[in-house]
């Protein structure tokens, strides 16, 4: 999908997930319907807004798979992120590492040059006989010569301490560089462990999710997905309710157009855990990508996102910026105006819009803001 085509989604979504007038545009949904950009959870607009719900004791156990299910993929993406933050670390580590041998190399070759040096030096003494320079002086034939002595004897003696002190200090240097290559070592392996640990728990998680979906019966997997999505409406309702779209009123910065034109063209795109793109992504991944085509590198993962970030109170949102999500920081959308965001939601969905509070906030942080705040 192009971007203009996007774009034009990004509108007509925002439309929608904005309910201007209190309701959702009946012409939101053709429009959506027609452009196909709101696959699987993106809005409830697409249907009536109020399905006949099956029998109550077959509502009651699809809304236990539904929380089932969101809990197991919750788990896997807080430890997608994890694994994520554990991938950034091991990067840097070895980076470090490598940095740190080169420095050893280059420390080592140093110490050669100055062992050689004071070997010239011993060299140089053993050919005066090995007498002292004090004792050499005393033998001098004539003042001038004395002086002379004295001089090259004080030179010397300087450049014999120099040599020591250079050899001393760097022998320490190279035992800090060892002991700190070490200990980098050490972090790696445990980064290494922290990754296979998450690889794992992600894996397993997002197999009980699909093991147990796929005990559903067809009909039951479609009530199922609109279950979710009359989940997501609820809470967007609730949270358009209470007027918070009355102060959000800034306009996109020139870098923040960017970033939602890169992340809108990627609508469609499957989600995939600790992906970055160009072809799937994960939540972080997304807006990583998104912000480092509009100039900007940002952390890697919503945690780190949240950390970093400048934040900025809900009611100064502008579209572009980031929304954290979950106490535990662990999902992140980007805002793209008129209540909607654009996100990688899960495993088995597509990068969609969806309502910016169709899931709990956490706050909001600006990639382009003033990192002094």
């Amino acid at each position: 999908m192009g971007s203009q085509g996007a774009q034009q989604g990004v509108r007509d979504a925002g439309e929608g997930w904005g309910l201007r007038g209190g309701r959702l545009a009946v012409c939101t949904a053709v429009v959506l319907c027609a452009t196909g950009l709101l696959g699987g959870t993106a809005t409830a607009a697409q249907r009536s807004p109020d399905p006949v719900p099956p029998p109550d004791g077959e509502a009651r156990h699809l809304d236990q798979v539904r929380k089932e299910i969101e809990g197991l993929y919750r788990t896997a993406e807080r430890a997608t992120e994890d694994y994520n933050a554990a991938e950034e670390r091991v990067r840097l580590q070895q980076k470090k590492i490598v940095q740190l041998a080169r420095t050893i190399d280059s420390g080592q070759q140093r110490l050669a040059a100055l062992k050689r040096r004071a070997g010239a030096l011993a060299s140089a003494q053993y050919r005066t006989g090995g007498i002292p320079p004090e004792a050499q002086l005393l033998l001098s034939p004539d003042p001038e010569t004395f002086l002379a002595n004295a001089d090259l004897a004080r030179k010397g003696q300087q450049a014999v301490k120099g040599v020591i002190s250079q050899l001393a200090h760097l022998q320490n240097d190279l035992q800090g560089y060892a002991r700190d290559a070490s200990h980098r070592w050490e972090q790696l392996e445990a980064d290494l462990r922290k990754k296979d640990a998450a690889r794992t728990e992600i894996n397993n998680r997002i197999d009980a999710a699909k093991e147990l979906e796929s005990r559903l019966a067809a009909k039951e997997k479609e009530r199922l997905r609109k279950l979710e999505d009359d989940q997501a409406l609820l809470a967007q309702q609730k949270w358009l309710d209470s007027g918070v779209l009355r102060d959000i009123t800034s306009k996109a910065s020139e870098q923040g157009k960017k970033a939602i034109s890169y992340a809108t063209s990627q609508i469609g795109k499957d989600y995939v855990w600790g992906a970055v793109g160009p072809d799937t992504f994960d939540c972080s991944g997304l807006t990583l990508r998104s912000w480092q085509a509009a100039g900007r590198t940002i952390p890697r993962t919503s945690q780190e996102q949240w950390r970093q970030l400048p934040r900025v109170a809900l009611k100064d949102m502008r579209p572009g910026d980031l929304i954290i999500y979950f106490s535990d920081a662990s999902h992140v959308g980007m805002y793209v105006g008129d209540g909607a965001i654009v996100h990688a939601p899960r495993p088995g969905r597509q990068v969609t819009l969806t309502g910016a509070g169709s899931m709990p906030i956490l706050g909001v942080v600006r990639p382009d803001g003033d990192r002094a705040r």
